[in-house]
Formats: C-alpha cells, sequence, structure tokens
C-alpha cells in the first residue's frame, strides 16, 4: 500500500468590502472597461481596517476543519502560505494555532508569493508521506491591499485580500494514479528575474515598500513556465492532459489563465475561474478557487484536478491530485 495525502475538507473567506472596478476612477486614469477587458477582474474585496491575513486565515481554517468535520485537536500542523503576515515574526500560522486554540503541533509559514500554496501544499504533501504528520492544516492568506500603490494603475487594479484553506490527512492507496489524494508535484524559482515582480522594500532595507511589476515579462514568463510546470507533474503521474477533469490556477489574469490552457489544450469550460470576482488574491487565490469550485458543485470526489501557480523570484510550480 502507498501513502497518499487526501484532501478532506476545504474552505474560505472573503472579507466583506467588496472594490468594484468603477471606484477605480476616482483613484486612477482608467475605467471598468479598461481593467475588465485586460484583466477579466469584476471586483475584489478588501480587508477591514485592523483585519490582519490571520484573520483571514482563521476564518478559512475554521470553514475547512467544518468542511471535513475536525476539531482543531485533530490537527498535526499548520502551514500558511503568505506574503503578508501580520507581524516579522512570530509566524501568521502560529496566530491561527493560537485562535484556533491549539496547544500542540507545529505551525509556520511559507513566502513563495503567489505560489506559495503550491509550496505549501508541496510541503505539506512531503510531511505526510514520511510521518511527520498524519492531518495538515494547509491555508493561503493575503492582505496584499496593504502594500498596494493605490497611484500606480498598472498594479492597484489587480490585487484583492482572502483566504482559502485545504485539511490533508494521510490515508492508504494503491500506488496507482486512480488513487485519491496528491499524485505528483512540481517546484522551480529563478532568482534572476526578481525585478520584473517584487515588492521595493523589506525589513533589512527599513521600508514596508509596494508592489512592483513590469506586466508584460511577467505574462510572457507565465503563459510557458505554468503549461510546462502542468506537463510535467502530469508526466511524473503517468496522466496526460486528456485525463485532467479541472485546471484550478492561480487567478492572476483571465489572459494568463486562457493562454495556459490553450497550451495544455484544454477548453475554458474545464478551468476554474474565480479572478473577476476576487482579484488577484496571491497565496490565498487556488485554495479559494477550489473552495469555490466545490461549493459551486464542479469539482467532485474522483475528479483529477491540476493546479498551478507563478509568482515573485520568480517561483512557480504545480500539484496534480485526484479530489
Amino acid at each position: 500500500m502507498t501513502i497518499r495525502a487526501v484532501v478532506r475538507g476545504v474552505g474560505h473567506y472573503l472579507p466583506e468590502r467588496v472594490m468594484e472596478n468603477v471606484e477605480f476612477e476616482a483613484l486612477v486614469d482608467t475605467s471598468d472597461e479598461w481593467i475588465r477587458t485586460r484583466s477579466g477582474i469584476e471586483r475584489r474585496h478588501i480587508a477591514a481596517e485592523g483585519q490582519t491575513t490571520s484573520d483571514l486565515a482563521t476564518r478559512a481554517a475554521r470553514a475547512a476543519l467544518a468542511d471535513a468535520g475536525i476539531e482543531p485537536g485533530g490537527i498535526d500542523a499548520i502551514i500558511l502560505a503568505t506574503s503578508t503576515p501580520d507581524f516579522t515574526f512570530p509566524s501568521a500560522a502560529t496566530m491561527v494555532q493560537r485562535e484556533l486554540g491549539m496547544t500542540h503541533g507545529f505551525a509556520f509559514d511559507v513566502q513563495a508569493v503567489c505560489a506559495g500554496f503550491i509550496y505549501a501544499l508541496t510541503t505539506a504533501n512531503a510531511m505526510i508521506l514520511t510521518g511527520q504528520a498524519k492531518r495538515v492544516l494547509v491555508i493561503g492568506a493575503e492582505t496584499f491591499s496593504r502594500i498596494i500603490d493605490w497611484t500606480d494603475r498598472a498594479t492597484c487594479v489587480l490585487f484583492g485580500d482572502g483566504a482559502g484553506a485545504l485539511v490533508l490527512e494521510a490515508a492508504e492507496g494503491e500506488g496507482r494514479s486512480s488513487d485519491r489524494g496528491i499524485l505528483a508535484a512540481d517546484l522551480n524559482s529563478d532568482g534572476r528575474h526578481k525585478d520584473i515582480l517584487h515588492v521595493d522594500g523589506g525589513v533589512s532595507t527599513g521600508t514596508t515598500g509596494h508592489l512592483r511589476m513590469e506586466g508584460r515579462e511577467v505574462f510572457r514568463h507565465a503563459v510557458e513556465k505554468l503549461a510546462q510546470t502542468a506537463h510535467l507533474s502530469l508526466e511524473k503521474a503517468g496522466l496526460t492532459a486528456e485525463d485532467v477533469d479541472w485546471v484550478v490556477p492561480h487567478q492572476a489574469n483571465i489572459r494568463i489563465i486562457q493562454g495556459t490552457a490553450k497550451k495544455l489544450g484544454l477548453p475554458m469550460d474545464k478551468v476554474v475561474t474565480t479572478v473577476q470576482d476576487h482579484g488577484n488574491t496571491s497565496a490565498a487565490s487556488i485554495p479559494l478557487a477550489l473552495s469555490v469550485g466545490r461549493a459551486n458543485g464542479q469539482i467532485r470526489e474522483g475528479d483529477l484536478v491540476v493546479t498551478e501557480a507563478i509568482g515573485g523570484g520568480l517561483a512557480w510550480g504545480s500539484v496534480v491530485l485526484r479530489w
């Protein structure tokens, strides 16, 4: 028998404040039509004053635990993917641990920007396969509104806040691609491309900084690298694009999503898209989309799901799992 990391529950949380495209017309030289045609985004959620990343993460975690029918005491570890933690330290994951009332196990953050949830999911899978944990709560949560330059029309219209979470549990499989759970993963990074997507500040520089992006360069790298990593993960699992039921991509831009689907040879009706309602929520976008896709009746038990993301670093990767 083979141990697999199987999804037992999923959940998400979005802040109450919804910011429609039209609101940006009073801030920068843009329009609802300009934003929609270039990104596919119609609205996004913005965290309230005083609402932190761990607040969003805790709400998503509770939703995932409820979906799994598991109490916090049944969780061994929390891995939280974020680039916008509450504090320099301690980790936002330990803040979630505290709010859930967990006094056991361990919790830590993972930072790989928009690819963070893929990195966190892969790390959780490795811990389950090696026996370090039986159940892991994997969360993606962001408050990117805190690092946006609201005078930069190229970036301020793209991002939103939110959180999503999965409960992964060790289960026995037969070592076949028909097993439920994570079947394969692929991770990559290349620090040479830092300048095309970064925040121009940080602790050791003495400033918080704002997000900066060269959109055309990011697009060029994204479509090629996302399709490539998805193919590699499928190949590792002994599968092809024809076996895929759903692609759940990082929700950055509808053009990137469409371009990647085309390179994979898959129709858009096999792609879960939430970018129109959430914008780019960085590490939160994939678990958010998984939760929404499940709630909408798209993703069902036994479906083969490919999820992929690329973010600053550049960092990118993919996971193939059977729901």
